[in-house]
């Protein structure tokens, strides 16, 4: 038995299909299905089902897969371990990011970086936040930037920065000339959102909850960029945090008004595993968080 052998029953379980599983693995499908055949005469148990279109696990299949994957993660501890004795802040950090800040955030966060710990590449893994608690329980990624409340056993958060949100509508609507709005006054119109499962979306809702009211025409969409050309378009109006709206971002055919204060707002900040063996990297993030000239961007660190 191998570690190679366990990544392949642990791609397998997860992908399942033999062709997906083996591009994973960087391997031909002949190579991996073999190696998996191997361990399974070596125990002498059918680790997965196989059947015309579909692979699963068998009920002793998902019991090895498991184990599996906890092996995985302390081999890969050996490894940075032994990283860590060289320097901590040399090869690759994997940064997982949500879709609602990667965009905007990383392109400064990195030129900052760079000063910081030049030699510390980013691996970066930009998904959802209920993806993110996933691939850092599973030591899929090293560390996270997400939006609080982000409540993991076994992960510890740093807030970085506030942003505050913003209502952006198109050139000529009604709102135009306002010098700020309420919260309350987001309703009764077309208002965009990202589609549910965002945890943006959800603070959107929690800060203007007037939008979910019946006389409200919610249309969605997938991403920040899209909701910002929808509203420069004319099909409605939306609420976007203010470092989606700054330069190169910012359009002529919408308007940005500011919330009445307090402004609602949400607070980023950076998670990882308390046992995470690299914490000059953590530092180094925090440091260059630090040193961020970003005026959309309330720091905290």
């Amino acid at each position: 038995m191998t570690l190679t052998e366990l990544r392949y029953i642990v791609a397998l379980a997860q992908e399942g299909n033999f062709s997906r599983a083996a591009e994973r693995c960087s391997v031909s499908q002949p190579t991996l299905s073999v190696a998996i055949a191997r361990l399974e005469d070596e125990l002498s148990v059918q680790l997965f089902e196989r059947g015309k279109g579909f692979v699963s696990p068998s009920q002793v299949g998902v019991k090895v897969v498991e184990q599996a994957q906890r092996a995985l993660q302390e081999a890969e501890k050996v490894r940075q371990i032994a990283m860590c004795g060289r320097d901590q802040l040399a090869g690759p950090l994997r940064l997982g990011v949500i879709h609602t800040i990667g965009p905007y955030l990383l392109p400064q966060l990195i030129q900052s970086l760079n000063r910081v710990a030049p030699g510390m590449p980013l691996a970066i893994e930009e998904t959802m936040t209920a993806s993110l608690a996933e691939m850092l329980r599973d030591n899929a990624v090293d560390v996270a930037i997400i939006a609080l409340p982000f409540d993991i056993p076994g992960v510890l958060t740093r807030p970085l920065y506030d942003e505050a949100f913003k209502v952006v509508v198109p050139r000529g609507h009604a709102w135009e000339g306002k010098a700020c709005i309420s919260p309350e006054e987001v309703e009764g119109t077309e208002v965009l959102l990202l589609k549910a499962g965002n945890c943006f979306r959800d603070q959107v809702l929690d800060a203007c909850p007037q939008v979910s009211s019946p006389e409200t025409d919610v249309r969605l969409g997938h991403s920040i960029g899209t909701i910002r050309c929808m509203v420069a378009s004319g099909l409605g109006v939306s609420v976007l945090p203010e470092g989606a709206l700054g330069q190169p971002y910012s359009s002529e055919l919408i308007s940005i008004i500011p919330f009445r204060p307090p402004e609602p707002s949400r607070r980023v900040a950076l998670a990882w595993r308390a046992g995470f063996v690299r914490p000059k990297a953590i530092d180094a993030l925090l440091a260059a968080v630090r040193a961020l000239n970003a005026p959309a961007y309330r720091l905290l660190v």
